[in-house]
């Protein structure tokens, strides 16, 4: 399964969260904020620290959205 990041192509497994294939893939941080780089903190949905833009939608939850194939990932930049 491949997955675009902020334009590059990234692999993953099937079944594994957005979080878990940019993990994978070595990218610990893809939200920045006053408070410098975000990734995954809780990686239960609760903190919001890993939120991404998925196929235009803004908001979404890396830890909690199963990665598909094809889908087109963007880091968020927050006040």
């Amino acid at each position: 399964m491949i997955i675009t990041v902020d334009g590059e192509p990234v692999r993953g497994r099937d079944g594994q969260t957005i979080a878990g294939v940019l993990i994978g893939a070595g990218r610990i941080a893809w939200r920045t904020s006053q408070t410098g780089g975000l990734g995954v903190f809780c990686g239960i949905g609760v903190c919001h620290d890993c939120l991404v833009t998925v196929n235009g939608v803004e908001g979404v939850r890396a830890c909690r959205r199963e990665a598909v194939d094809g889908d087109r990932i963007e880091g968020e930049v927050r006040p």
